[in-house]
């Protein structure tokens, strides 16, 4: 009985307090994630030429390498994710057209960024020229809202999803459940800068990670630029962002298991006006990457499932038979022994599952106890003989 009470000890303390403790981001994710898809993108080749150049339908590759830095605890766990993007029609750093080296924590249960006066809960990493040896520097920039990652048991609601080429978080809306690859996914939507229909509403004026903004303004030629009238004329154009995102989500982890990006990079003189596009691409996850996202779920599905269901109900199973069992065990243990101690303390008749009910009722017949007769004196004797 003991036993059994603990058993339904545990199965509580499983259900509210230990799920609660493993339902977090874990502290050893290492993954790379790819994108494929095709875009609109300027030749880095026409720097050199009398007009830059934008070629249509290129491929191009979106590669997210995940891991763990430090601090990672109990509570929290940073994660430095490295984005690049690349057209796969050119060789090495010539296809290189976005690169970001994005340094954020997170609250493990929720996913939400965190901020502390020894960590500022978020930077990202200086360019530096390939050939540059020194070591990287942050430039600290906080996080807001969720980051790469959904929170544990999540709803069907709107979060804040931080963007760190806008450096701002946008709404992530919940868009209805789909099926990937056997898991039932949340799926949720998110604008920066477009609308629902993709039309240009309130593009975000780029932040350039540079000393000097050399990449947020550029001053050229107007012949470079493909302007009218003067082809000397210097004139600068700023650059612009834009983007349409869907995720799709493991609602028990929080895990994204598949995504699709388009990013929009322009400059232009007038924010809702595009002149020279940089890069107008869409991307999906690929099949890979979709199937090592997916397992992970999985993964995380079980561990939570072991702990928080299927322990607490084994748990509480056995605990009611071992309670049951001891009562009954418990029972059957003192009739015994008030036998061994003393029949008579017992009243079932020295059986142990009781006597015959009909013990205390006559016996008839032959059974039945017979009675001494007193007998009868002789009346045919000679009244002269003694008796």
């Amino acid at each position: 009985m003991g036993l059994g009470a603990a058993l339904l000890i545990a199965a509580l303390l499983l259900t509210t307090y230990t799920k609660g403790k493993i339902s977090k981001i874990p502290l050893d994710i290492d993954t790379t994630l790819v994108s494929d898809g095709t875009g609109d993108s300027f030749d880095p080749a026409s720097l050199n030429t009398q007009k830059f150049v934008v070629n249509k339908d290129v491929p191009v590759v979106m590669q997210q390498q995940i891991s763990v830095e430090s601090p990672a605890n109990a509570d929290v766990v940073t994660l430095q994710v490295g984005d690049t993007l690349r057209r796969s029609d050119q060789q090495q750093d010539k296809g290189l057209l976005l690169a970001m080296v994005d340094t954020v924590t997170l609250d493990r249960k929720t996913a939400e960024a965190v901020s502390s006066e020894s960590n500022p809960g978020g930077a990202v990493q200086k360019p530096r020229a390939i050939e540059d040896e020194n070591p990287p520097t942050n430039i600290a920039l906080p996080h807001e809202g969720l980051a790469y990652r959904f929170p544990f048991d999540t709803q069907k609601k709107t979060y804040p999803f931080f963007d760190p080429i806008a450096q701002k978080p946008y709404d992530a809306n919940y868009a209805g459940e789909e099926d990937v690859n056997g898991l039932t996914a949340y799926k949720f939507t998110q604008n920066v800068g477009f609308d629902n229909d993709g039309k240009l509403v309130e593009p975000v004026k780029y932040a350039s990670l540079y000393d000097d903004d050399a990449d947020s303004q550029v001053t050229a030629r107007a012949a470079l630029w493909g302007l009218e009238g003067d082809p000397e004329e210097s004139i600068t154009m700023t650059r612009y962002y834009a983007a349409q995102r869907t995720f799709w989500v493991d609602p028990v982890s929080g895990t994204i298991v598949k995504e699709t990006d388009r990013g929009y990079h322009y400059y232009a003189r007038e924010a809702l006006k595009p002149e020279v596009t940089f890069v107008d691409y869409t991307v999906t996850t690929n099949d890979e990457s979709v199937e090592s996202q997916v397992a992970a779920a999985f993964d995380e599905r079980d561990r939570v499932a072991l702990w928080g269901r299927i322990l607490p109900i084994t748990f509480t199973a056995l605990g009611l038979v071992l309670l049951i069992g001891g009562a009954l065990l418990g029972s059957f243990s003192l009739r015994a022994e008030s036998m061994l101690i003393d029949p008579g303390l017992d009243d079932t008749g020295n059986r142990f599952f009781g006597g015959r009910g009909d013990e205390g009722e006559p016996v008839p017949g032959a059974e039945a106890k017979t009675e001494k007769l007193p007998a009868q004196r002789p009346t045919d004797l000679p009244p002269d003989r003694p008796v």
